[in-house]
């Protein structure tokens, strides 16, 4: 049997390279055929075809039994590497090549693996288009003039296209989650601070993490081990042995008619095999989910940002960093920051001190009310739309703010540090839909039970 390397998942690359069914360097030539055949998506910023075949049989002889051996992933141009510039898709820091390499990158390499190449993003990671002034508008791979999603863009994209089997994003508000819903992948956001996450470029340390994107739940199962240490086994569960809260609330409200046609079919088909599915509310939760999330967002970013530059480009000044941002979307929201209508300490206090307390202990009521093992609904109130609506996007005949629009129902898990999956939902035309499981924070390896027999579910 011939293999498809292109659209071998990780676990079974990884399996191929091990029973010598493919040598490593092979199937990195296939990959940097693939990534030349889809250069028009713009999903790779550094990207060398020569690197990726030597290293990876390199990695492999190194590290003949590890659970990554020889495998090459992409990782978001935000996450420090010391064989590729660490771009944050912004101008300032194009030439920027850390001294070391970033928490998350450095278990990779011990795993086996190695970074294959870095993937395009929004600037800074302020937005949700990957539509970069600086680097060029990454594209979705179902539909050129589409968006793939963002912040984490490049990432998703380059997993759809079959240029990377897996890689990593990061995740604020839905950075990981969004992409791969648009692009028609899976995207995982664990629980907040269950990953390293020294050497990335930040937003805000209470809500960013790295997060694996891949093309099957068996693949997030490996990548956090890796990323997270955790050996503990993820059980071989049936869809039937979960209950499963809906928020119709919110979370289904004003939803693009193809989002609610695919989620609602899935959360059917769900039921029929035997999941208990519970409507549920959090009508309480949203004035204390308004007054943290950018309260918290903006606050951190105005002090993080030059923390990090003070750490790994000392050489450069936040000033010059905010000078030559390129993207209009990007530099209204730091620009906002910058005078006499910065985010004020009381309004952060807040927001850390009240409101997410007051957050965490409303969902897990609703949790424990309920005997919840993960909530679910449409990763995205609407899939895809035209590249250049950074401002707003259509949503059934309105004109909508784009950002708030498409994290509006991942915005919640980020806020709470509480873990979230992203899944494909068969779909038979038309572009990608997600749906998103959240669990309590801490619940990871149950929510990737969930999700494996979610995935099996929906496939049948």
């Amino acid at each position: 049997m011939t293999l498809d390397l292109e659209r071998l998942d990780a676990t079974a690359a990884v399996e191929a390279f091990k029973n010598g069914s493919v040598s490593p360097a092979a199937y990195a030539e296939s990959l940097a055929g693939r990534a030349a055949e889809h250069s028009e998506l713009n999903a790779l910023q550094s990207f060398d075809p020569k690197y990726l075949a030597r290293t990876a049989t390199e990695a492999f002889q190194a590290h003949p039994e590890a659970p990554l051996s020889g495998l090459p992933i992409v990782a978001k141009d935000n996450i420090n590497t010391t064989n590729f510039p660490t771009t944050g898709g912004t101008k300032a820091l194009l030439d920027h090549t850390p001294a070391n390499d970033a928490g998350v990158v450095k278990r990779i390499v011990q795993a086996g693996g190695f970074i294959g190449a870095k993937a395009g993003m929004h600037e800074l990671a302020f937005g949700i288009t990957s539509n970069n002034a600086i680097t060029g508008a990454v594209r979705n791979p179902h539909d050129l003039s589409m968006i793939p999603g963002g912040s984490s863009g490049g990432t998703a994209a380059a997993i759809a296209a079959g240029i990377f089997p897996a890689g990593l994003g990061t995740d604020t508000g839905g950075s990981c989650r969004i992409p791969a819903a648009l692009c028609g992948v899976i995207g995982f956001r664990p629980t907040t601070g269950r990953y390293a996450g020294d050497g990335v470029v930040p937003i805000s340390h209470t809500r960013d993490t790295v997060g694996p994107l891949a093309r099957s739940v068996r693949d997030i199962v490996l990548f956090d081990g890796v990323l997270s240490g955790d050996s503990s086994g993820v059980a071989d569960a049936n869809i039937a042995d979960f209950t499963i809260g809906v928020p119709k609330q919110m979370f289904f409200d004003d939803l693009d008619p193809s989002v609610a046609m695919a989620v609602d079919a899935q959360l059917s088909s769900l039921s029929s095999l035997g999941a208990k599915l519970i409507e549920v509310s959090f009508e309480q939760i949203w004035p204390h989910n308004e007054a943290f999330s950018f309260p918290v967002v903006f606050y951190e970013a105005m002090r993080d940002l030059p923390a990090y530059l003070a750490e790994h480009a000392p050489e450069l000044t936040f000033e010059a960093l905010v000078a030559g941002i390129g993207s209009p979307d990007v530099a209204g929201a730091i620009g906002s920051q910058l005078g006499d209508d910065a985010m004020p300490e009381a309004a952060y206090r807040a927001a850390m001190d009240t409101h997410r307390p007051e957050m965490r202990r409303i969902y897990g009521q609703v949790f424990e009310t309920h005997g919840l093992d993960a909530i679910a609904f449409p990763t995205t109130p609407l899939p895809a739309r035209p590249i250049g609506g950074d401002e707003t996007v259509e949503l059934n005949g309105n004109q909508v703010p784009t950002f708030p629009t498409y994290i509006r129902n991942t915005d919640l898990g980020s806020n709470i540090g509480a873990p979230g999956i992203s899944l494909p939902c068969p779909v038979t035309s038309g572009l990608p839909v997600g749906i998103e499981f959240d669990a309590l924070p801490g619940q990871d390896r149950s929510l990737l039970a969930l999700a494996r027999a979610a995935e099996k579910a929906m496939a049948q």
